[in-house]
């Protein structure tokens, strides 16, 4: 976590001078965001400063939310890498939610790039390579960012590069963001099946790592707009910028790498953390052997100069001659050069002929354009027709049509259109739909083993409790919508968990005074359970009943166990 905030930041915060868990002494507020606030403080046992993440009371509130915010910071707290802010503590009570982490002293990678505007790309390169890393450590251990932007990672004054917030940011972005649906992560560096509402993975990371690297290198967004919604499409239809045109200095390799990290077809990205590692170190090494051969190409070649008189030759040419060989060499290149000239026009007639020329006095083919909209995507596709048009396909999220339904066309239908060789060029919009995931089979099982595989398919859970007879306590007794239902991602998923049965209360009768046997069987028409009996000796007559384990006339559970006192007879003198 970053430092260099203490001056903004509010003074008179209950927390600050508090001893947490007798260990951390909590200093100052040195960071805010929707879920948490971030505090400098002295960790006592160790003597170092840390930093301490508290969650607010109103998300403490929530009991759920609470159970997932203590899962993924100790999730987290497993990862240990150079380019990850370490996790060292975990508290969770009733009382407060907080974890402990690594205090860093340095700024944001936003911070910098707002300082610096576009970086040089080899800095570029540095630091990109380092989060690859901490993605990859990330990624092979299970944990998915889902936000990674400038923000969230933070810069050392030495070049070292840490990734802050794994995990956990995901659960704020989910709490700021609301609602059933909705994207999770920061939409300027957002990827599109996360725009779209599906589950993000570790690739999502990638496409967002590809999105920072060409801020980095252009010192712009790949994809800006008016509101949210503009830019979430953009990110899965539009083509940004070119690299080149805003920095033509980068190395080509370097921007095709950037742009397979931004590829918004998921299968067409890189695939995981170390591809893309791989490809940087390649493209590293390929720039430093480049660079050892330009240098040897710059060094200046040492010949030895001495003094040479020339030696004029007793057949070197008088002025006359000379003058007539020039002339004549000078006709000979005319008409040498008039020939390629005349070459080269009846070749550019050929191509113009061949390309332009000939269709334009060639009789055009027209046709009448169709009305597309309405109709599937892929039905065009299998139609006999399709060979004549050139469609772009343009995808937009609607949850009002099917997916694949085309939406709208440009040219407008019913328009007269020339045929070419190409295909008639139509731009289709069509609706990407949401994906729908199924609510897996969760009745009678572990409703934590439940929570998770509903997790696990892209919804939200929320637990609710109920008596059940017939079904084991802590087990799922039904699950709203139903086993099999078909829903959006982030969807909410009620769970009825079972308490077990009905409990029963039931008065405890005396039984001080009775046989052991008639105490057991009152006990047991009472509804009570015998629990076994302890020999004592006293002046009563050996079998009755001197004394029982729970008081009588007291309300107690049925079927509780009752042990019993029961005299052995006078103590033998």
């Amino acid at each position: 976590m970053e430092t260099n905030m203490d001056a903004n930041m509010d003074t008179n915060d209950k927390l600050i001078g508090q001893l947490l868990d007798e260990r951390y002494q909590i200093e100052a507020v040195i960071g805010e965001g929707g879920m948490a606030k971030v505090y400098r403080a002295m960790d006592n046992r160790l003597n170092r400063y840390v930093a301490v993440k508290v969650m607010r009371e109103e998300q403490a509130a929530d009991e759920e939310f609470r159970r997932r915010f203590c899962a993924e910071s100790q999730a987290v707290a497993m990862l240990s890498h150079p380019n990850i802010v370490a996790v060292y503590d975990v508290s969770h009570s009733d009382a407060m939610e907080y974890i402990v982490m690594e205090l860093v002293e340095g700024i944001t990678l936003k911070q910098y790039m707002e300082k610096k505007g576009a970086l040089a790309w080899k800095e570029a390169l540095h630091f990109s390579k380092q989060i690859v890393k901490a993605l990859a450590h990330a990624h092979e251990r299970g944990i998915v960012h889902r936000d990674i932007k400038p923000q969230n990672i933070m810069l050392l004054q030495d070049g070292t590069i840490k990734v802050g917030d794994f995990g956990i940011a995901a659960l704020e972005n989910e709490m700021s963001e609301g609602g059933q649906g909705q994207a999770i992560g920061s939409i300027h560096y957002i990827a599109p099946e996360q725009a779209r509402g599906e589950y993000p993975d570790a690739r999502s990371d990638l496409y967002s790592l590809g999105v920072v690297l060409y801020e980095m290198l252009t010192g712009t967004k790949p994809y800006t707009g008016d509101t949210l919604g503009e830019i979430a499409v953009k990110h899965m239809n539009a083509d940004p910028v070119p690299i080149l045109e805003l920095a033509p200095e980068v190395p080509e390799e370097l921007v095709d790498i950037t742009m397979k990290a931004m590829t918004a077809d998921i299968e067409q990205r890189y695939q995981s953390a170390n591809e893309l590692l791989e490809d940087l170190d390649r493209f590293t090494q390929n720039q430093l052997s480049l660079e050892a051969a330009q240098e040897e190409e710059e060094e200046p070649e040492t010949f030895e100069n001495p003094d040479v008189v020339p030696i004029r030759s007793a057949s070197e040419l008088s002025k006359e001659k000379y003058r007539r060989r020039r002339r004549r060499a000078g006709r000979v290149t005319y008409l040498a050069g008039s020939f390629c000239v005349m070459a080269a026009v009846i070749g550019l007639f050929v191509f113009l002929w061949n390309f332009w020329l000939g269709e334009i006095f060639a009789p055009a083919e027209r046709v009448r354009l169709p009305n597309f909209v309405g109709t599937r995507y892929d039905a065009l596709v299998n139609t006999p027709d399709f060979g004549m048009y050139n469609f772009e396909v343009v995808f937009v999220v609607d949850t009002e049509a099917e997916p694949g339904i085309v939406l709208s066309q440009t040219p407008e239908p019913d328009r007269s259109i020339m045929q070419t060789e190409e295909g008639i060029k139509v731009e289709l919009t069509v609706s990407s739909g949401v994906r729908l995931s199924q609510v897996p089979e969760v009745i009678n099982t572990d409703y934590r083993e439940a929570a998770g595989l509903l997790r696990q398919a892209g919804f939200i859970v929320e637990v609710q409790n109920a008596q059940s007879d017939s079904v084991t306590k802590d087990y799922v007794i039904d699950v709203d919508p139903g086993v099999g239902e078909e829903l959006s991602p982030n969807t909410t998923v009620y769970l009825t968990v079972s308490t077990g049965p009905e409990i029963s209360y039931v008065t405890m009768p005396n039984l001080i005074g009775l046989t052991e046997s008639g105490a057991i069987s009152q006990l047991e028409s009472g509804r009570l359970s015998y629990g076994g009996s302890d020999r004592l000796p006293s002046g009563l007559q050996a079998g009755t009943v001197i004394g029982q384990s729970i008081e009588a006339f007291s309300e107690v559970e049925e079927h509780s166990k009752v042990i019993l006192q029961v005299s052995s007879g006078p103590e033998e003198g």
